[in-house]
């Protein structure tokens, strides 16, 4: 997985590119990074580029969702496609996180 960090005035975009899986653990940490921004600041994940995410990605955006709750940000994902939005489906994250159209 890669991913690229754009900040705005008062959000930040994380756009994630390829395969997200178990092994990107240690990369997602580089990704958590990026939250540290004031109360209030949106954090948006762009998965229009994400190929795939196994069961570890969809706890790695669990644990991002959390950590926005905890440094009081604003959490919401967008573009899943294909595999990737099914999965999110299928594990009904899409009841738990915020989904921009």
């Amino acid at each position: 997985m890669d991913f690229t960090v754009t900040d705005a005035h008062d959000s930040t975009e994380i756009r994630l590119h390829g395969r997200m899986t178990f092994s990107d653990h240690d990369t997602f940490r580089s990704v958590i990074a990026a939250f540290e921004r004031p109360a209030g600041h949106r954090m948006v994940f762009d998965l229009s580029g994400l190929d795939f995410v196994d069961s570890s990605g969809l706890g790695m955006f669990i644990i991002a969702r959390d950590t926005a709750q905890k440094k009081k940000l604003d959490f919401a994902m967008r573009g899943a496609r294909d595999e990737v939005q099914r999965l999110i489906t299928l594990a009904k994250l899409h009841k738990v996180f915020t989904i921009d159209a």
